[in-house]
């Protein structure tokens, strides 16, 4: 069977498409079985699936093209189910979702409530019976991508928003910005394939495609440095240093340091009451008292100075280093701030309300 030119590139496209995607679903499904797996986390599956979906698409177009003449309506067949598998791609992307790490706040209440699966299901089977029929019937007239054109935009200005969320808490401002860029750059292309020029398409989904792929595997890298930028570290190890530096304005500057127990070790500033209840905490740990300060009990009779007047001080003091270090809402509650606490104080088994720095004395620096 001879073939003209733009059935050569469809052909070659299929090939290329097939084999491309399929390793990368194959990669990403690996990424989830070695690693998502074990934390019941199934976004990597549906991100696996949507990649699968393009490369079935590249086998239909391999297998239409090949057997262009046993095939009625070629066109009608090839188009709609490549809509089909479009739109499919875009549903489970959005199942893929609730289980990002990061989810913009605005969208968080409606991404991550139980009737998500409706509210991006329902529009997915609104638009794939009227593809289906526009298949059966065989109307060639009828514009079938349409629709999986519509669905693929919402599944956009979504998906856009949250990876832009997911690289910036990250702190991987580079990969957000890629993101952004490479999602303006699939909107034009779903744009583009309301047009004739099939061969255009064709050059516009393969760099789409290439682009989105690679976005997914950095989430995932992204994810696995997430999971493995966990404070841990030994006390004993632990040193803290505090300073106050005057600035050229006059004012003065709060700043503390950790060596070995974040990543990084770079100078914070905190606020003077932070500063100073940090303070008392050193002071009282280098003294002969045995480090142990007293917090005050929830409505207590009797007048007597405490040293902390209540819990909130301490989580405050805790916020405000991970904020110095990690940036306001780039840390979380389980994998920051309770492995942070367990590190820096301890509590007396002893009295109830004591607590003190679990760090040495010698570790602790006031210049």
């Amino acid at each position: 069977m001879e073939l003209d030119a733009q059935q050569s590139v469809v052909l070659f496209y299929g090939f290329w498409q097939m084999v491309v995607c399929l390793f990368a679903f194959i990669a990403l499904f690996g990424i989830w079985y070695h690693i998502g797996r074990k934390q019941n986390d199934v976004g990597q599956v549906w991100l696996a699936l949507s990649v699968l979906c393009w490369s079935v698409s590249g086998a239909l177009d391999v297998v239409f093209v090949l057997n262009l003449n046993e095939i009625g309506d070629y066109a009608v067949y090839s188009s709609g189910s490549r809509s089909i598998l479009s739109l499919m791609n875009s549903l489970f992307i959005l199942l893929a979702l609730p289980w990002f790490r990061y989810i913009p706040s605005l969208l968080q209440p409606v991404i991550k409530s139980k009737y998500w699966i409706l509210i991006v299901g329902l529009p997915f089977v609104f638009s794939l019976l009227p593809t289906l029929s526009k298949i059966i019937t065989k109307n060639q007239e009828a514009l079938i991508n349409e629709l999986d054109v519509y669905y693929s935009i919402l599944t956009l200005i979504v998906l856009g928003w949250v990876l832009w969320e997911s690289f910036i808490k990250r702190r991987l401002s580079i990969l957000a910005i890629l993101s952004v860029s490479c999602i303006v750059f699939i909107f034009a292309a779903q744009i583009f394939k309301l047009s004739d020029n099939a061969l255009y398409q064709l050059m516009f989904s393969a760099i789409f495609k290439t682009n989105l792929i690679m976005i997914f595997f950095a989430l995932a890298l992204s994810w696995v440095k997430d999971l493995t930028d966990k404070i841990i570290a030994n006390p004993l190890q632990v040193k803290l240093s505090m300073s106050i530096k005057k600035l050229a304005n006059g004012k003065f500057t709060h700043l503390v340091s950790f060596n070995g127990l974040f990543e990084e070790n770079k100078e914070i500033a905190i606020s003077p009451s932070h500063y100073q209840l940090l303070k008392k905490f050193v002071d009282k740990r280098k003294s002969n008292q045995g480090g142990w300060l007293e917090i005050k009990p929830k409505n207590a009779q009797k007048i007597q100075d405490y040293e902390i007047k209540d819990y909130n001080e301490i989580k405050r003091l805790i916020h405000a280093i991970l904020d110095g270090y990690f940036g306001k809402s780039s840390w979380t509650k389980e994998q920051h701030e309770m492995p942070l606490k367990s590190i820096l104080l301890e509590k007396s088994t002893e009295k109830e309300r004591m607590i003190r720095l679990s760090l040495p004395p010698e570790n602790l620096t006031i210049k």
